[in-house]
C-alpha cells in the first residue's frame, strides 16, 4: 500500500495541506490499485533549504480550488454579477455553447442567452476535476430548468461544462446539453 510524505516550507494553510494530501492518494490510487483505507499521505515541514545555491524559506503561492473557483463563477454569472464573474477570467477567456457559438466575453453569452430562454438555471449534481501540466480540468454535471422563449417550461435537462483553470483563473468553458430533444416538444 502506498504511503505518500511531502515536505513543505512555511506558509500554506490547514486547507491547502488538506487538499494536498488529498490529491497526492488520488493520485497514487489512480496508479496503484489500492484501497482508500490503505492509502496514507502526510506533509512533513522543513524551515529552510538550499536550491541553486540559494537558501529558501518559503514556500510559492497555492493554486485556489479550482472547483470551488467555477462553482463561484456559474453563481455569479446566473446572478448577473459579471463584473465580479470577469475577475475569474482569465485573459484570452473563451467559452463554446450548443451550436458551435463561440464567445469571449460574458455580456455576448447574455445576449445569445436572450434569444433562446426567458430564463434557464442549472442544479449542479456533480464536479470532478483532472489535473495536468499547468491546467486543472473541472467538469461540472446537472441539469438545467427554466423557459423558453415561447413559454415552454423543462426542467431535468442533462448538460456538462467543462472548464479549463490556468494560473488560478478560468481560460476556456465548454459546453453540452440536451437541449435541443426537449425543444421539438416546445412546437
Amino acid at each position: 500500500m502506498p504511503v505518500i510524505s511531502v515536505t513543505l516550507l512555511p506558509g500554506y494553510d490547514e486547507g491547502t495541506e488538506e487538499r494536498l494530501v488529498q490529491r497526492l492518494a488520488l493520485a497514487a490510487r489512480s496508479v496503484i490499485a489500492a484501497p482508500a483505507a490503505g492509502t496514507t499521505s502526510f506533509v512533513m515541514h522543513a524551515n529552510t533549504y538550499q536550491r541553486d545555491g540559494r537558501v529558501v524559506r518559503k514556500g510559492g503561492a497555492p493554486h485556489p480550488d479550482a472547483s470551488a473557483l467555477v462553482g463561484d463563477f456559474l453563481a455569479r454569472v446566473e446572478a448577473r454579477e459579471l463584473d465580479a464573474a470577469r475577475q475569474l477570467l482569465a485573459p484570452g477567456f473563451v467559452m463554446r455553447f450548443p451550436g458551435g457559438a463561440l464567445m469571449t466575453r460574458l455580456e455576448e453569452l447574455l445576449a445569445w442567452a436572450r434569444e433562446r430562454y426567458q430564463r434557464v438555471a442549472k442544479r449542479i449534481e456533480r464536479i470532478d476535476e483532472s489535473w495536468g501540466d499547468g491546467v486543472t480540468t473541472v467538469h461540472c454535471s446537472g441539469t438545467l430548468h427554466g423557459v423558453l422563449l415561447d413559454g415552454f417550461a423543462f426542467e431535468g435537462v442533462r448538460f456538462i461544462d467543462r472548464f479549463e483553470v490556468v494560473g488560478g483563473l478560468i481560460l476556456r468553458q465548454e459546453v453540452w446539453n440536451d437541449l435541443a430533444e426537449v425543444r421539438p416538444r416546445a412546437v
